[in-house]
């Protein structure tokens, strides 16, 4: 076992599974997963091989007897009759019968409608009243000679959520924990592998769960298919319902008029949009205007009537275009229907997610290692809706005068949501305070971007800040601006006075170029259209003896980085000259055959193309380097490991360096 997972299992103890058994169980169950852990959490909680097996023949066998499959519905209904009562797992919804004056039950998988349901179970559960929770019950069935009468009973009923979670508890055991620890731990309960992630990328994913700790927020994002925008919504939380964006209307989602009852945003925390995107769907425009007056607001109006809800508004959906393509010929609002392509709506978003940045989920993407189980987390994540946490960014910095209230109110919120999520004990250093920060203006100033291409009477805003014991001012930029820029009239630079300005020249990536008087260039989590020969290629010219200190050139990736440079020295050597080319790195027993059989090949390889290559094992180097006899010394923050893990052999970003996904590093060039 690792050991974040002991860790996990010594302080959570009987609140954490392991993540790979949700798989052992599911079978052809359509259910998610929060109903799967929560038996999971009953009988496999737990560190214990055993117990864990047993516990998987218990879980197994509960969904084999009780769980509803449409197919089988009939079977159940008959096991019922047969044997008076049966135990079952199905989705149940309540409406009122008001010509009965009585609340009737349906069952999504069993079919049944109709069925009365007592009053005092809709006074504990009233979420039976929204879209269905899934409930684990036993259903009766008592013959009667009166035709007008039901035969089905529910004799005891409970949905599948923890009420309550000790949030006290969680906070001390979060003590325990460094933040990368605490990251990973919640990475890990979402299904995913760490291991996989760079810091940005798992910030990206952790952003998902602001609207689940934050009332009233507005989140959107917008990305390729494949990227599991969805699945946290549909499957992470019983506090949550992901509905589809073409299905919404104002009765559904906030009131019925002719009945008087509250939509979904009454009784969920999370409303989730599903493939919102779609340019020809057909939408309401009065719900827009509800929707943006509610998003405002916090509160609607249907018929006279003025309601208030704390329910977090999430849109997802696919993108019709690349990034670049957006950027130059529209905006990154570009695939939205056409109501909801307003700036009015949308300036209502607190953050827009860069759905393009999250890498495609395969299958090393997902963990089986422990995690929370997820109700348990959901009722954490509820509790801490109740506490605000929106100003403690300002024992630190100060924001700029100049940003807007719904600017800031964007900014700090998302701010909030993530320090509950990751911070939840309220520990924070400057830099971590300063990181979140970040990330939170970078998502506001996404949207504010945007709406000043779509209408030019937005106000240009000053998306920086300042540290209150330094006076340092920082002044934030999103990723895609870095790599691609944007048009001269919305690029938000300042004059020589300090004031803001329009109609400066473009930001491109060409120009974080390093000329040969040396430099440093800082490359960010995710960052593309970054290359060996954009970061060094030109220092390379008129070196004839090169030595490349790497520790790690062993694994088949890196081996690939490798070659990819050895390439690139190719094309930057004089033909007619033999270049020298030694390697210094490090190994382990498990790879050093491996290695030096490739090193052995690689060295007939390069003499075809004039590089003399050599090379040696040092355990006990730790510098990462090109050091040329040209007079520059290139300093290798990550060494040549510079990108993440590709798609594979069928991945194009295998072959094009520049569509890559960066890791976070540094290189810097000086003269030696």
């Amino acid at each position: 076992m690792k050991a974040l997972d002991k860790k996990l299992n010594e302080h959570f103890a009987g609140k954490v599974v392991r993540k790979d058994l949700t798989k052992l169980v599911k079978g052809n169950a359509i259910v998610p997963i929060y109903v799967l852990e929560y038996l999971l959490g009953q009988y496999c909680a737990t560190d214990d091989e055993q117990t864990i097996n047993q516990g998987l023949d218990t879980v197994k066998g509960i969904l084999a007897k009780h769980f509803v499959h449409r197919d089988e519905a009939q079977i159940i209904k008959s096991t019922v009759r047969e044997k008076g009562s049966h135990r079952i797992i199905d989705k149940v919804s309540v409406s009122l019968n008001d010509k009965k004056d009585q609340y009737e039950a349906s069952f999504a998988n069993l079919g049944l409608k109709g069925i009365p349901i007592g009053d005092a179970v809709i006074k504990e559960h009233q979420k039976l009243l929204s879209s269905g929770v899934w409930c684990i019950l036993t259903l009766a069935y008592v013959s009667s000679d009166e035709r007008a009468s039901v035969p089905w009973v529910i004799e005891s009923i409970k949905p599948i959520q923890i009420s309550n979670g000790d949030l006290e508890e969680y906070k001390q055991g979060r003590k325990a924990f460094t933040k990368e620890e605490w990251m990973d731990v919640l990475l890990q309960t979402m299904g995913l592998n760490p291991e996989e992630f760079t810091f940005r990328s798992k910030l990206l994913q952790l952003s998902r769960l602001v609207p689940f700790v934050e009332n009233n927020y507005n989140l959107i994002e917008l990305g390729p298919k494949g990227t599991g925008k969805s699945h946290i919504f549909s499957e992470l939380s019983p506090h949550g319902i992901l509905i589809s964006g073409g299905e919404v209307s104002k009765a559904k989602l906030f009131v019925n008029n002719s009945s008087g009852e509250i939509g979904l945003v009454g009784y969920w925390d999370v409303v989730a949009y599903d493939e919102f995107a779609g340019k020809s769907k057909n939408t309401d425009r009065g719900l827009v205007d509800i929707m943006k007056n509610y998003m405002a607001n916090k509160s609607f109006s249907r018929g006279t009537q003025v309601y208030g809800a704390s329910a977090s508004m999430v849109f997802v959906g696919n993108t019709d275009h690349t990034v670049p393509y957006m950027l130059k010929h529209s905006n990154l609002f570009d695939a939205l229907p056409k109501d909801y392509y307003n700036t009015a709506f949308l300036d209502r978003i607190h953050a827009y997610l860069p759905g393009w940045e999250v890498l495609k989920l395969r299958n090393d993407m997902f963990t089986s290692d422990y995690g929370f189980i997820v109700d348990y987390l959901a009722a954490i994540l509820k509790e801490l809706r109740k506490e605000d946490r929106t100003n403690e960014y300002s024992k630190y910095f100060e924001l700029s005068d100049s940003i807007t209230t719904r600017d800031k109110t964007a900014v700090i919120k998302t701010f909030a949501g993530l320090a509950k999520v990751i911070y939840p004990h309220g520990e924070m250093s400057e830099e971590d305070v300063k990181e979140l920060l970040d990330f939170a203006i970078e998502c506001r100033k996404r949207v504010k971007l945007q709406l000043q291409k779509m209408d030019e009477t937005f106000e240009v805003v000053d998306f920086s800040y300042s540290n209150r014991s330094t006076k340092a001012i920082t002044t934030i930029e999103t990723l895609e601006v870095i790599e691609y820029g944007v048009p001269p009239s919305f690029d938000l630079s300042k004059d020589d006075t300090g004031n803001l300005q329009k109609e400066v020249p473009t930001t491109k990536i060409e120009d974080f170029k390093i000329e040969l008087s040396g430099g440093q260039k800082i490359i960010r989590d995710n960052q593309t259209g970054i290359s060996y020969d954009l970061l060094f290629g030109a220092y390379l010219l008129g070196a004839t003896e090169i030595k490349l200190t790497d520790p790690y050139i062993r694994l088949p990736y890196q081996l690939r980085n490798f070659m990819e440079f050895v390439k690139l020295l190719s094309e930057k050597k004089d033909p007619s000259v033999e270049t020298k080319f030694h390697l210094v790195t490090s190994n382990n027993v498990d790879y050093i055959e491996g290695a030096k059989d490739a090193f052995e090949q690689m060295t007939y390889s390069f003499e075809s193309i004039g590089i003399l290559f050599t090379y040696e094992f040092d355990e006990n180097i730790h510098d990462r380097s090109i050091q040329l006899n040209n007079g520059w010394k290139i300093i290798l923050g990550r060494g040549l490991d510079i990108w993440q893990k590709t798609g594979g052999w069928y991945d194009v970003n295998e072959y094009i360096q520049e569509k890559r996904l960066c890791k976070a590093c540094e290189i810097t060039i000086v003269k030696s």
